[in-house]
């Protein structure tokens, strides 16, 4: 696994939505906006399942996933790849979802998407444009 730089880790707390991107078992993809995405360490980011459908049968069947960060205060544009599993339980998932029950209790927070980053790619137009960063 690879570890977000400083910078990286203060463009992700700017972030409102993330661009998060799932892909069949034979790679018919599927993109979706999620607005809750924590990032719990240098390398581990973890998404709230709330109303996820087709991500989440994806997931299951082809745990990669790829999200970016960029926006109008960001600079810069990383595009994120990793390594996905679910939980449903456990404590992780019970952290997950006191979490969401404190700020948004009506969220049902049905499964916690644990995402190991893999790798990083440059995503900004230009030279450098899909350049590996990490």
């Amino acid at each position: 696994m690879v570890k977000l730089t400083a910078d990286m880790k203060e463009a992700f707390s700017k972030m409102k939505v993330f661009p998060v991107a799932t892909a069949t078992k034979d790679g018919t993809p599927n993109v979706i906006p999620l607005g809750i995405a924590e990032l719990v360490s240098d390398d581990t980011v973890w998404f709230v399942d709330n109303f996820m459908n087709k991500t989440l049968s994806n997931i299951r069947t082809n745990p990669k996933v790829a999200f970016y960060i960029w926006g109008p205060e960001i600079k810069g544009c990383f595009q994120i790849k990793g390594v996905t599993s679910i939980r449903n339980s456990g404590p992780e998932y019970e952290e997950m979802k006191a979490n969401i029950n404190r700020k948004r209790p009506e969220l049902p927070a049905r499964s916690l998407v644990i995402v190991k980053i893999t790798e990083v790619f440059e995503c900004k137009p230009g030279p450098t444009a899909g350049s590996r960063l990490l």
